[in-house]
């Protein structure tokens, strides 16, 4: 039905769901919080700090699958404070040149009282 994907290069799941999974030519990432895998900590600092802990993670886990994040169609962003929502964006626009389509909102609260999480949905090209 769909293959998992799993890297130590990202966080391990601490319950029960994958890192991502490819279902077709989709790869569906979970939501991804700052968490340095090696040390399988929250990082310390900003919103600047955090997102970009979470791209990183999203290409580790992408790159696993062959995949870059120029593949990305479809993020979805999730803001403890939608205040944080510029200085988010001008580390995301770093990462994602190609501009997929977003959607970005404030929430109460997310794991481990993070400021960000983010899951993407990326595309497998023909061939690969």
């Amino acid at each position: 039905m769909f293959e998992r994907i799993i890297t130590e290069k990202a966080p391990l799941p601490v319950g029960p769901y994958s890192q991502a999974v490819i279902c077709k030519n989709l790869i569906f990432v979970s939501g991804q919080i700052p968490v340095n895998p090696e040390t399988n900590q929250v990082v310390d600092g900003d919103i600047l700090v955090q997102t970009k802990q979470v791209i990183e993670n999203i290409k580790n886990i992408l790159e696993k699958a062959g995949l870059k994040l120029e593949n990305v169609v479809k993020t979805t962003v999730y803001l403890k404070n939608i205040k944080d929502f510029e200085n988010m964006n001008f580390i995301y626009a770093q990462y994602f040149k190609h501009k997929p389509a977003r959607t970005t909102v404030e929430v109460s609260n997310l794991p481990k009282n993070v400021l960000i999480e983010i899951e993407v949905i990326a595309v497998i090209p023909e061939g690969k």
